[in-house]
């Protein structure tokens, strides 16, 4: 058996689970998330704990099996503590603005991009680490792509390093001219 997909989902106090239709929803006190279920993969609500099974072992079915058990733990996650994304930024003369779902960016180029996220999401920045930008939601999908679109704008480039990186994240540098110079 999966090593994943057998282990059970225990849903803290608060938070409720609904398989109706082949479409289960989560609710919990930051909000509600819905996940269409594969129809090969059967989905057990017992009081507090969810269970995903499959019916045999096909390749399919098991690659299917921890795929849904972890999308359904990540929606249980979301709806009591929600996920978030830290992403930096290096450079002079870099700056983010951020006003709830939409954040102004100033990255050197010739204007500053606009980003509206989609719902759900907010942006947050420190008010003492200007340059650290929050990116948070209940839906661990969107905050990571709303956190890659955002990094994409700038990208850390490897000889200053300068761009936008997430907090976490190794840029590997390089040596540049004057050190390819001194060689020969």
């Amino acid at each position: 058996m999966s090593r994943i997909g057998k282990q059970p989902i225990e849903m803290p106090a608060g938070i409720t689970a609904e398989l109706k239709d082949g479409i289960l929803s989560v609710k919990g006190p930051k909000g509600e998330l819905t996940q269409k279920i594969h129809p090969n993969m059967i989905v057990e609500i017992d009081g507090n704990i969810i269970v995903v099974k499959r019916p045999n072992d096909l390749k399919e079915n098991k690659a299917l099996h921890g795929l849904f058990r972890s999308l359904i733990a990540n929606m249980v996650e979301g709806v009591e503590k929600g996920f978030e994304k830290k992403l930096e930024i290096v450079g002079v003369g870099y700056r983010a603005n951020a006003s709830g779902s939409k954040i102004t960016l100033s990255l050197g180029y010739s204007h500053p991009i606009e980003y509206k996220a989609p719902d759900g999401i907010t942006f947050e920045i420190n008010p003492e680490e200007k340059n650290i930008i929050v990116v948070k939601g209940i839906n661990k999908e969107i905050v990571g792509q709303v956190a890659a679109k955002v990094r994409s704008y700038r990208k850390p480039e490897p000889y200053k390093g300068k761009g936008i990186r997430y907090v976490d994240e190794y840029v590997a540098r390089k040596a540049g001219k004057a050190a390819g110079a001194g060689a020969a």
